[in-house]
């Protein structure tokens, strides 16, 4: 039931509101290293795991520390990649007493790209800061990184410069592999595989990571017309828990390279792949009846006493089935782009430029 105030008894109130004492402001938050829920932080750390129940407490203890130093807005994520041991109950049992932590888990094992990429998509900073969560990745470092990135670049990545792995089963095949990365994409960096980068959030705002390709970030920001640059941080060995890293992700990396060329290449014309091999293929069928024909012409071997007939028939079909799937790639092309209003251009930006200057995407006539 509403309750009426009568006239006398507003009029008692109001004088009791007046003669009450002023209000004590409390103290601006300015202070405070961690953003509210409707603040844009100025740095987010993002911390992929996988069964690192050992080294949550320490690594979140070290990491909170140094980021109450930096005098910035901060959040961190962790996104726990479907652990099977503890790694979520201390995770939770951390969050509940630091606010800027923010803790992700997924239902399954994705792998560390997936882990990374739910990470940046959830990151509201400014900066992003991916690093590993096996306590190797020194979190001091960061500062440096920033100060770095500070001096106008878009992207600053890590190089272990002195790693503490095992020179057979680790260092020597990424070494290898980073020449390769280096040689391929024409992005001169030493240690691709280092987590601990620095990242302006415009680079990765339109960067989907599959596979495992989030060590090429850097190549998909240079690729863009970003500026990326390299320095030394620390790395330390592993004093808990176990590595998920083996020789058979060096050739994984390998191959998702050559599709990360491919895409950089050609997302735009794959026709001119796939239509080049199979020119090439036509080219191969006339040599070989060319080479056939001269056989039957001077009488040295019959059609039926040689396999070139065949091979010209084979790469014939090569070739046709090459120009098709050429076409079809063309219409995905088109199907990606116009379905979505995207543009297979980057604008960096524009000078006098009016709210409808942009033009809207044709469409066919019906």
């Amino acid at each position: 039931m509403r309750t009426i105030t009568s006239p006398e008894q507003a009029t008692g109130q109001a004088e009791e509101f007046r003669n009450s004492p002023p209000a004590v402001l409390l103290p601006d938050a300015q202070s405070a290293c961690y953003p509210t829920p409707l603040m844009q932080p100025d740095l987010s750390v993002v911390i992929p795991l996988y069964n690192e129940e050992a080294n949550v407490e320490s690594l979140l203890t070290e990491l909170l520390g140094i980021l109450r130093g930096l005098g910035r807005t901060y959040e961190v994520i962790c996104v726990d990649d479907g652990s099977r041991d503890g790694t979520f109950a201390q995770l939770a049992r951390v969050a509940q007493r630091e606010p800027a932590l923010r803790v992700i888990r997924f239902r399954l094992n994705f792998g560390q790209t997936a882990a990374m990429s739910a990470g940046i998509e959830a990151a509201r900073g400014n900066v992003i800061v991916p690093m590993d969560g096996d306590l190797q990745n020194d979190p001091a470092d960061i500062a440096k990184l920033l100060a770095r990135l500070g001096e106008g670049y878009d992207v600053v990545s890590g190089w272990r410069r002195d790693r503490k792995d095992k020179e057979f089963g680790r260092k020597l095949p990424s070494r290898v592999a980073n020449r390769l990365i280096s040689a391929i994409s024409g992005v001169r960096l030493h240690d691709f595989g280092c987590s601990l980068k620095a990242y302006r959030r415009d680079v990765l705002r339109d960067v989907r990571l599959y596979g495992e390709m989030h060590r090429f970030i850097p190549i998909y920001a240079s690729w863009q017309g970003a500026r990326v640059t390299e320095m030394v941080v620390n790395h330390r060995a592993r004093k808990a828990g176990r590595s998920k890293y083996g020789l058979n992700r060096t050739m994984k990396v390998l191959l998702d390279l050559l599709v990360v060329k491919f895409l950089a290449s050609y997302a735009t014309r794959p026709i001119h792949v796939f239509g080049g091999f199979g020119l090439f293929s036509w080219l191969c069928a006339a040599c070989a009846v060319g080479w056939a024909v001269y056989y039957k012409v001077r009488g040295l071997k019959d059609f039926v006493q040689t396999p070139l007939p065949l091979l010209a028939v084979m790469f014939t079909l090569v070739g046709a089935l090459s120009l098709l799937m050429g076409l079809l790639a063309e219409l995905v092309i088109r199907t990606y782009y116009e379905s979505q209003g995207k543009r297979p251009y980057l604008i960096a930006e524009e000078l006098n430029a009016r709210e409808d200057s942009r033009e809207q995407p044709l469409r066919a006539a019906r």
